[in-house]
C-alpha cells in the first residue's frame, strides 16, 4: 500500500516529508526528548501566557494542523474551513447552554456537526482540483455563513451566542487558568490523531495521491474516496478547535464563520511549514502570541504586521519556520552518516 509513496524513480521529496522524515529519523531518545519538551511546554504555557492565550494557541493549532492534513498531505487548498470551525462553535455553544452538557461532550457534538456537514460539501468539492477546489470551499462557507447570519433566531444573527457555558461534572472552570488544563487534553488527543493519520497506510496514500493521483488510481486506488475522507477528517479537527475556541471565549461571533478566518488559518500553516504537520502548531503559537502583543501594545493595525509577515515567509523561508529547521537537520545527519561511513 505504501509504494503510492516511495517507488517513485527519481522522486524528490515534497513538502509533506522533510519536516516528518528528518524526525522520524533522528535518534530514538531525540524523538523522545522533542515530545517531552512538546509536552512540558503546553503543561507550562499559562504560566508564561495569559491563559485564555495559551488556550487560543491550541485551538488554532488544530485549526491549522486540520488545514495542513488537506494542504500539504492531500495537494488540497481549503479556502472553506471556517465552515466547519464555525459550525462547531455554534452548535457547541448551543448544545452547552440549552442541553447543559459538559464541555467536552458540547465540543465533540460540534465537532460531529462539522465532519458531518463535511460529507456533502466534500463529495461536491473533491471531483475539482486547484483553484476550483478552493472556490467550491470558499462559496460552500459564504453560504453557511449567510444563513448563520439570517438564522438569528438560533445564531443570534449579528449579535453572536452569549454567555456559553462550560460545565465539566460541578467543577469551577470560571478561573481560565484551570480551564486551560481542562481543555490540553482534548487539544493534545486531536493532535495526536492529525499525527496517527498522516504516519499510517491511509496517510501515505494521501501523499501519493497528492504527488501523481493518475498513477494512484492506476493503482486501484479510489482517488475521490480518499480525498473525501480526508476532508471529512480535517473538518473534524478544525471543528475541535472550533468547540474549544467558543468555550474559552464563552461566547461565539459570526466572524467565526467568515473567509478571513479561512484565510488566517492558511497564513498559519505556511508560516509554520506546509506538509509539516507540526509547523502548524509554532506558526499559530507565534502568530496567536504576536496578535496578542501588538493588542495589548495598543497597536490597531494587526492585518498590516501579519501580512507583511506572512509575505516576508513566503520570499525567505519557504518551507516555513518548522520545514526550514527539519531540513537543516535533515542535511546536517546525511553530512554525519556520510562522515562516519
Amino acid at each position: 500500500m505504501t509504494t503510492v509513496v516511495d517507488s517513485e524513480p527519481g522522486a524528490k521529496p515534497g513538502p509533506a516529508r522533510s519536516g516528518l522524515v528528518a524526525v522520524a529519523r533522528a535518534p530514538w531518545w531525540l524523538r523522545y526528548a522533542l515530545l517531552a519538551v512538546g509536552l512540558g511546554v503546553a503543561l507550562w504555557l499559562p504560566n508564561s501566557l495569559y491563559p485564555p492565550v495559551a488556550v487560543d494557541i491550541l485551538c488554532w493549532a488544530l485549526f491549522a494542523v486540520s488545514v495542513d492534513l488537506l494542504l500539504g498531505f492531500t495537494g488540497l487548498m481549503s479556502f472553506g474551513h471556517a465552515a466547519f470551525w464555525g459550525t462547531s462553535a455554534y452548535v457547541a455553544g448551543i448544545v452547552a447552554t440549552k442541553a447543559g452538557l459538559p464541555f467536552p461532550v458540547a465540543v465533540l457534538i460540534g465537532a460531529v456537526a462539522a465532519a458531518v456537514l463535511a460529507v456533502p460539501i466534500g463529495y461536491l468539492a473533491v471531483k475539482r482540483t486547484g483553484i476550483y477546489f478552493a472556490m467550491v470551499t470558499l462559496a460552500f462557507a459564504q453560504m453557511i455563513y449567510y444563513v448563520a447570519n439570517k438564522w438569528s433566531t438560533v445564531t443570534g444573527g449579528e449579535n453572536g451566542l452569549p454567555s456559553v457555558p462550560r460545565e465539566l461534572g460541578g467543577l469551577d472552570l470560571s478561573d481560565e487558568y484551570y480551564f486551560y488544563y481542562a481543555a490540553l487534553p482534548i487539544a493534545l488527543l486531536g493532535l495526536w490523531a492529525a499525527w496517527r493519520i498522516v504516519n499510517s497506510p491511509f496517510g501515505r496514500v494521501l501523499v501519493g495521491i497528492r504527488d501523481n493521483p493518475a498513477r494512484a488510481r492506476a493503482l486501484g486506488y479510489p482517488v475521490h474516496r480518499y480525498k473525501l475522507t480526508a476532508f471529512v477528517l480535517s473538518a473534524f479537527l478544525a471543528g475541535l478547535g472550533g468547540g474549544l475556541f467558543v468555550m474559552n471565549h464563552e461566547s461565539v461571533a459570526l466572524d467565526a464563520l467568515h473567509w478571513t478566518t479561512s484565510g488566517k488559518a492558511v497564513i498559519v500553516v505556511v508560516l509554520g511549514g506546509i506538509g509539516t504537520l507540526w509547523g502548524g502548531v509554532i506558526g499559530a503559537a507565534f502568530l496567536v502570541r504576536l496578535e496578542d502583543w501588538l493588542s495589548f501594545s495598543g497597536f490597531e493595525q494587526i492585518g498590516l504586521v501579519t501580512g507583511a509577515i506572512f509575505v516576508l515567509a513566503v520570499l525567505l523561508f519557504r518551507k516555513g519556520i518548522w520545514g526550514t529547521v527539519a531540513t537543516l537537520a535533515q542535511r546536517r545527519m546525511a553530512r554525519r552518516r556520510q562522515s562516519d561511513s
